[in-house]
């Protein structure tokens, strides 16, 4: 197969860092002449250019002298059956910065060029092998930080979206070219009762759009995680719950009060949620300016944050200071954290839940863990009303993905209104092919090259 480009690109595939393994990808026309120019066997012979397609290969790589850089495994993936799309070889040197810097070097001085960001994930999708949205997955799952974000990724790796926009497209495309088909020769084709047959499929096409429109406020949150602030006063065991959720002793923990002055911010997973994690300075009335700029920065996470963990000292009676502050974040989800529960009987908790009757109440303890899987369980349920689940269910993680399934929405919302309205069958067409190359956006299919260039350009190097 004849791929595309013309050139050979190159790039490290790994993580530039201290490793068990690295491996170099070389792909384009002259991967095997390059290679083989580099590698030998333990006697010196070039091997590379009697490999076979999908075999793995033990050898030496040597400069330009001859003399050996490292010993390696070479595989070797013959066009068109491998990521790209393109003859693709692959080096899996012994890991490190200076070595796999110096494979990848030679491979350079011998013919190929340094790929861009994302360049093979574009040249697998330029290529045929991926649309565009197993692309964006591929980028995805690297870049992943919980299971279910893991997982919602793989689900659009292996084509779930693509299938199912693949279907609406051709739903949509067969309406449109039998309405076409009607227009050009009305003698052979009768459109009488055609809107009323059309109708039921139409409805069909908008609640499977809208379906996926409603995963992706979950899907977002999956992808990106959610933003989430450590609240209370001073004392309460906001470091001790941030170090029980991170499982090491990231905050000083002290009996005295205003030890944190400043947020500290981690990112975590817990189970299948991602949070990113603020712990902040007590909030009171301070006469430390330092620790006054602390409380002020609390406060303007807080009014970010899209959870807010609100932790009280549930060995102590409730005060008005907290009941005043967890009433002034209604736009944040709220949880009531009756931290310390391990010290005596909590017995604010019943109070706490009457005072916060519209907000979760939980008893716990950041010494014993008491209460963290009711709060895992509790984020779960409250951020991901379901998306989270084993059944392979597409979960929509783009906005891109999200402004085109808008736009093809609100095409056939059009269509429907006119097909209501009883106007004629030969204004349907328009909104279908609007709402057609709308969701062709998604798979790449109606792409303008501007927007491939930046979607790729995201991406890691060596990809």
């Amino acid at each position: 197969m004849k791929g595309l480009f013309e050139d050979t690109i190159a790039a490290i595939a790994t993580a530039m860092s201290t490793g068990g393994i690295s491996i170099i990808r070389i792909s384009g026309p002259d991967s095997i002449s390059i290679a083989d120019r580099i590698l030998v066997t333990k006697s010196g012979k070039h091997f590379v250019g009697g490999m076979a397609s999908h075999t793995v290969h033990y050898g030496f790589v040597t400069d330009q002298d001859g003399e050996i850089i490292d010993e390696v495994l070479t595989s070797i993936f013959f066009a068109p059956k491998s990521y790209t799309g393109e003859t693709v070889v692959e080096i899996s040197c012994h890991g490190g910065i200076v070595v796999s810097r110096r494979i990848l070097e030679r491979v350079l001085t011998c013919g190929a060029r340094l790929a861009e960001p994302g360049e093979f994930s574009k040249r697998a999708f330029l290529n045929g092998r991926i649309d565009l949205s197993q692309a964006e997955a591929v980028m995805d799952l690297i870049t992943s930080e919980s299971d279910a974000a893991a997982k919602a990724s793989v689900h659009q790796l292996t084509g779930l979206l693509s299938r199912r926009i693949g279907e609406i497209r051709e739903k949509i495309l067969y309406e449109t070219a039998h309405l076409e088909a009607a227009m050009d020769d009305p003698e052979h084709y009768d459109l009488t009762g055609y809107a009323d047959a059309f109708l039921p499929l139409l409805n069909g096409l908008l609640s499977d759009i809208k379906q996926m429109m409603d995963s992706y406020s979950a899907g977002k949150l999956l992808r990106e995680g959610i933003s989430t602030v450590i609240l209370g006063q001073p004392n309460t065991g906001k470091s001790s719950l941030l170090n029980l959720l991170l499982g090491q002793e990231r905050a000083i923990v002290s009996d005295i009060s205003g030890t944190t002055r400043d947020t500290l911010e981690e990112t975590l997973s817990l189970g299948d949620v991602t949070l990113h994690l603020i712990d902040t300075a007590g909030l009171r009335d301070a006469d430390d300016p330092v620790e006054q700029i602390g409380v002020k920065r609390a406060l303007s996470a807080a009014a970010e944050a899209q959870l807010i963990l609100y932790v009280i000292d549930s060995s102590l009676p409730l005060s008005d200071e907290d009941v005043k502050r967890i009433s002034e974040y209604p736009n944040a989800f709220r949880v009531v954290i009756l931290n310390k529960n391990d010290l005596q009987e909590a017995f604010v908790y019943e109070d706490a839940k009457k005072i916060f009757s519209d907000i979760p109440v939980i008893s716990f303890s950041s010494k014993t863990g008491d209460g963290l899987l009711q709060l895992q369980e509790l984020i779960r349920d409250s951020f991901y009303q379901g998306a989270i689940r084993d059944d392979g269910n597409l979960v929509i993680t783009r906005a891109r993905h999200m402004e085109a399934l808008s736009d093809a929405y609100h095409s056939l919302e059009l269509v429907k209104d006119a097909v209501l309205a009883g106007m004629p069958e030969d204004l349907y067409t328009v909104d279908l092919m609007n709402a057609y190359r709308s969701l062709g956006l998604i798979i790449g299919e109606e792409i303008e090259d501007d927007l491939a260039d930046k979607i790729f350009s995201e991406f890691c190097m060596g990809k």
